[in-house]
């Protein structure tokens, strides 16, 4: 996947490793779940979940699902993400354990639901 443009989430869906591409798709459905009125753009060339601007991205990578919930998020859930890779505002979660769903719908949650009380009217 590296060095392909994408336009689409669907584009990238297309190009994901077959190692990753289940918990992908798990990803992305459970994601519009918690967020039903977001919308899917690809920013930074990766899917992300978009209402009144960026809720998280996510990416996928031969060994690990790429999560970035910002721009507080990481901090708010700094001990549930302890146990993984971190970086400035993003978490890597492995392929060979299993994936924090409950864990990543609460993260994305907690961004939407500061959107939507900063837009609030």
């Amino acid at each position: 996947m590296k060095g392909k443009k994408f336009t689409t989430v669907d584009d990238y869906f297309k190009e994901i490793p077959k190692v990753a591409l289940e918990r992908m798709n798990t990803i992305r459905q459970e994601l519009k779940a918690v967020a039903p009125l977001a919308s899917e753009v690809i920013s930074y060339n990766m899917p992300a979940l978009k209402y009144k601007g960026v809720l998280v991205y996510y990416a996928a990578y031969e060994k690990h699902i790429g999560f970035y919930a910002i721009p507080n998020t990481h901090e708010h859930f700094a001990k549930e993400l302890a146990g993984y890779k971190q970086g400035k505002g993003s978490v890597q979660f492995p392929h060979d354990r299993p994936l924090p769903m409950e864990l990543i719908k609460r993260m994305t949650a907690y961004r939407y639901q500061q959107q939507l009380a900063a837009f609030k009217k």
